[in-house]
């Protein structure tokens, strides 16, 4: 680093690629590519700008493993590097504002990159970067593809990328997951094996079951070979730093109602209050019937911030290793107080029925043309109240008559006050009133802080060219999230899709929510991102709702939550034809298929043959996590489709509580662990057959 900053040259921002940890084993790289690369660079100010904060060159202490011939031949390429110095000096106004790496994380990618430049350095260093082509992240020679199997019957296709240990290891992790007595007492196991054996032994074991199968690495740095395979093998990641606190059921419980009641008192017994949106001490551990989401509990405001700075670093991980490709999955609950989003959703949902019963009834109160200009005419009567008059421009349409359910656009402000934000027009007096008692201004600030990471996190995000899947949580969160997400696409969505919301349909309401959400979108001109899943928390919800009295709101079976799956993908298919037919751009919708079941994925990709949507176009992919349902992920990824893997990584035993998580899921699975272990049973046994016991994956496919 101290030699680079000798030659008071700008920072070399060149992209690379991981090819291995181990420095000897990476393939040489030609260097010129590297020097014509900060030569395209410079074309272009902005593109470079959102992905300068992984540098290539931040140091030049080179790996003391390498020959002295190599050393020389890295010096060679820094001096060649310094002679385009003034070529790269406007990039320092685009570098002043952008997020410093984490030191330790930048200087381990950049020994591994000085490696790569030794290597051919010298013949580089000799010729120019004027007759260079830029250097392209993916293989030598054509992108391979393969026909897909629709039956994912080709274990082949599902298993190449894997070597046979690996196969075998996940037959055991899933004859494991069949027993239900050894996965109900999972978590008790694994911390009695952790006392007896040590934490060497019991690290060891579990990197070779549960933790290897399901848990990519301990780091940012460990996991870099997991995701280089899998982009070799057409896969992306959805990275998530997967630690999570092991607490016990009264600390959960303490915790819960502390954080969720409001210093001046819970006014669940006011008129107009809506039960599901309070705490109830029966259900204040939120992991209660959970078995697959992971569950943040508040202690205080460091604690937030601490989070905020583990999903940057997860941003920075994985467009590191992905260029563009990758996406980070987060939670609001790990970012701010729980009782600000419960008391934001009641006034999400107060506000719903108030504006439904101004308009004329419940339902769909998109269209209610009429209802409006008699809005605007009873108001106009009123008097001439500006606050009045605003309102009414921001909730309706002069050409479609639209109205706007939330038109507080500044809730994502980090200078917004919530008891402001949310008023409405009286129908008596004609005046705005509030539909929020007053907050307490240390929970004002506290709002606006929660506010500033998430900002922090997408700003990032959109520098870094990482997408952000914000995740879906409980019904008496999910207003709130769900207004702030839509918020959130609408200020940074402007040119594709950064942000993308979450949709559980096992609700009753998720078909609406999403055309609704849809038709926001169309209005105010950003991009749409859905990330479409069954959901999480079912068994709590239903139980939930039959303790505290109010209707349930998920579907009444599997089947209909498969059927609300498929008529909200339906939905969403048909408006990007629209888009397609109408010469638009139809990456305006991006929606993500983020299901395990095969019969879902089937229908998703009938349906884009049928209207004419390829996968080219880049509006629909496909998710599943590490360790499951490889056999739909990876023919997917190898023929062609937008496939991802959802990357957990983290120390070993403090990703215990995830581990327990996949086990439960498994075992609620068995129809697919079924199919799996036949189809690992197939592989392995092709392998002995063909002598193929040490066989090593070497993938050539490019994710689309």
């Amino acid at each position: 680093m101290a030699q680079l900053r000798s030659l008071s040259a700008p920072r070399t921002t060149i992209k690379f690629v991981y090819y291995s940890r181990n420095v000897g084993s990476i393939n040489s790289v030609s260097s010129n590519r590297y020097l014509a690369t900060a030569a395209a660079f410079s074309n272009n100010g902005k593109r470079c700008h959102r992905r300068s904060l992984h540098t290539a060159c931040a140091s030049v202490n080179v790996n003391a493993n390498a020959s002295s011939g190599n050393q020389n031949a890295a010096l060679d390429m820094v001096s060649a590097l310094h002679s385009h110095r003034y070529a790269l000096r406007w990039q320092n106004q685009f570098l002043n504002g952008a997020r410093c790496l984490h030191s330790a994380a930048r200087e381990q990618q950049a020994q591994v990159a000085i490696s790569e430049v030794a290597e051919d350095g010298s013949s580089a260093a000799k010729r120019g970067a004027a007759d260079a082509k830029p250097y392209q992240s993916k293989p030598e020679g054509k992108p391979q593809r393969d026909p897909l199997d629709v039956s994912f019957n080709d274990p082949i296709a599902a298993f190449k990328s894997k070597t046979t240990w690996e196969l075998v290891r996940a037959y055991m992790v899933y004859m494991i997951c069949s027993s239900e007595k050894l996965v109900e007492h999972n978590m008790t196991l694994m911390k009695w094996s952790n006392k007896i054996l040590g934490k060497r032994l019991f690290t060891a074991l579990m990197k070779a079951t549960f933790y290897g199968h399901f848990v990519a690495g301990e780091d940012q740095i460990k996991i870099i070979p997991t995701l280089e395979r899998l982009r070799s093998f057409g896969v992306k990641p959805i990275l998530d730093y997967s630690v999570e606190e092991d607490i016990s059921q009264e600390e959960a419980e303490k915790r819960e109602v502390e954080s969720s009641v409001s210093s001046t008192g819970d006014n669940a017994q006011d008129a107009g209050a809506l039960p599901q949106y309070h705490v109830d001490k029966s259900f204040a551990d939120r992991r209660y019937k959970v078995s697959s989401a992971r569950t943040y509990f508040y202690l205080n405001e460091a604690t937030c911030e601490r989070n905020m700075e583990i999903f940057i670093k997860c941003l920075e991980a994985v467009s590191g290793a992905t260029f563009g490709t990758g996406i980070t999955a987060i939670k609001l609950t790990a970012l701010g107080r729980p009782q600000l989003l419960l008391q934001l959703s009641e006034v999400i949902m107060r506000t719903r029925k108030y504006m439904e019963a101004l308009v004329g009834g419940e339902g769909n109160v998109l269209t209610h043309h009429k209802t409006i200009k008699d809005l605007e005419k009873y108001y106009a009567s009123v008097g001439d109240n500006k606050d009045v008059q605003q309102f009414l421009r921001n909730v309706t349409s002069d050409k479609e008559g639209i109205l706007h359910l939330f038109p507080w656009s500044g809730i994502v402000d980090e200078d917004s006050q919530l008891s402001d934000t949310f008023r409405v027009p009286d129908p008596i007096t004609g005046q705005m009133r509030r539909l929020i008692s007053q907050i307490a201004p240390k929970e004002e600030e506290m709002f606006r802080n929660m506010i500033r990471r998430l900002n922090t996190i997408v700003k990032t995000a959109a520098e870094l060219d990482v997408r952000i899947m914000i995740d879906a949580e409980q019904t008496y969160f999910q207003p709130a999230i769900s207004r702030i997400t839509l918020e959130m696409m609408r200020k940074y969505n402007k040119e594709k899709a950064i942000v993308f919301n979450t949709y559980q349909c096992y609700l009753r309401e998720a078909y609406r929510e999403v055309v609704t959400d849809l038709e926001q979108a169309k209005r105010q001109n950003f991009y749409f991102g859905a990330k479409l899943v069954r959901g999480a928390y079912m068994d709590q919800e239903r139980a939930r709702a039959q303790a505290l009295g109010y209707a349930d709101p998920v579907n009444p079976n599997y089947e209909a939550t498969t059927d609300m799956y498929h008529k909200t993908l339906a939905e969403c298919l048909r408006r990007i034809k629209l888009l397609k037919d109408s010469d638009d751009d139809a990456r305006k919708i991006g929606i993500m298929v983020a299901s395990h079941n095969e019969d879902t994925v089937r229908f998703a990709i009938e349906n884009m043959k049928s209207i004419g949507i390829s996968p080219e176009d880049k509006v629909i992919c496909f998710g599943q996590l590490l360790g499951m349902c490889d056999y739909i992920t990876f023919p997917l990824g190898q023929a062609g489709y937008s496939a991802y893997k959802y990357i957990p990584y983290g120390p070993v035993e403090e990703v215990l509580p995830y581990l327990s998580r996949r086990a439960q899921e498994n075992k609620g699975v068995l129809k697919k662990i079924k199919k799996e272990k036949r189809l690992l049973g197939s592989e392995i046994r092709r392998r002995l057959f063909r002598g193929q016991l040490f066989y090593k994956p070497k993938g050539n496919y490019v994710p689309i």
